[in-house]
């Protein structure tokens, strides 16, 4: 799939780690016995572990602030606790590869673009293999998992997705929503082949057939810039099953914190049903 690349040309100053307003929260639903979701917020920093030194402790401080970050959500797919295990399997091995990766912050993202995107879906395909790998040690089928990332170096964010989970962002008035499903009932809305009506209605809607771990994975990637205005969500599809887009865009025009509005969409879903695991994360640039 090919590479997407939208720059508004809005110039802004960098955030800093206290500027970041980050909530995550996910919950097993009304129906299921266990949850699948995961997720995972954090953000880079240049840091100098001192080992010995004559001079103290008085050199200052040893962390630098946040030179980007990153936030995650995998919904496993497939038997009980297999699934929850490969969405956990799967979000351990991405943020491990960034750790060692971590030249594609900063300024590094803006002078070598496409080696980001090329670190970040190597990331994936890391992941991909893991769970591939170890469903054919086992014998058994193994585990696949939605893996949906947001990657905020200033001013550069890259989105890669995998599967139905989604990303949004709240700009001032624009809403948009940044991933497509790739489920059999939207790849037959792009062919012509249904109605996005009968897609809403189809039992397709929730069979993939990109998903990490699975016999095939291909990451969309789209490239967009950081503002100072933007409110960002990542979810997995047991908010979108019970949440529609426009009630999403409300609650982020809402002047709480990012645990507020988490907290609350995450019970709207649940007073809707609540059928499956529901995951929500959110961040954003503090209001002061």
């Amino acid at each position: 799939m090919a590479t997407q690349t939208v720059m508004p040309s809005i110039e802004q100053r960098p955030f800093v780690t206290s500027d970041i307003d980050l909530f995550g929260l996910t919950h097993q639903g009304r129906v299921r016995k266990t949850n699948a979701d995961h997720f995972l917020i954090g953000t880079f920093h240049r840091a100098l572990r001192v080992r010995y030194s004559s001079i103290g402790d008085d050199i200052g401080p040893r962390e630098t602030e946040s030179r980007g970050l990153i936030a995650l959500v995998a919904d496993g797919v497939g038997n009980l606790g297999a699934a929850a295990e490969g969405s956990a399997k799967a979000l351990a091995t991405v943020a491990q590869h960034l750790l060692h990766a971590s030249e594609i912050c900063s300024t590094m993202a803006v002078a070598q673009e496409e080696f980001a995107i090329d670190q970040l879906k190597q990331s994936f395909a890391a992941a991909h293999k893991v769970l591939r790998d170890q469903a054919q040690a086992s014998g058994t089928p193994g585990s696949a998992t939605t893996l949906t990332l947001l990657a905020a170096f200033w001013p550069r964010a890259f989105v890669v997705h995998v599967g139905d989970s989604r990303i949004y962002r709240l700009r001032g008035a624009e809403f948009r929503r940044f991933t497509t499903d790739q489920t059999v009932a939207q790849m037959m809305v792009e062919a012509g082949a249904m109605t996005p009506e009968a897609a809403e209605r189809s039992q397709l809607k929730h069979v993939l057939w990109s998903a990490v771990g699975s016999s095939e994975a291909v990451p969309e990637v789209i490239v967009t810039d950081c503002d100072l205005r933007d409110r960002w969500l990542l979810c997995s599809d047991g908010l979108t099953k019970h949440v529609r887009d426009d009630e999403i865009r409300e609650y982020l025009q809402r002047d709480v914190s990012a645990e507020q509005v988490c907290r609350g969409l995450v019970d709207l879903a649940l007073e809707r049903g609540g059928s499956d695991n529901v995951t929500v994360v959110i961040g954003g640039v503090r209001k002061l």
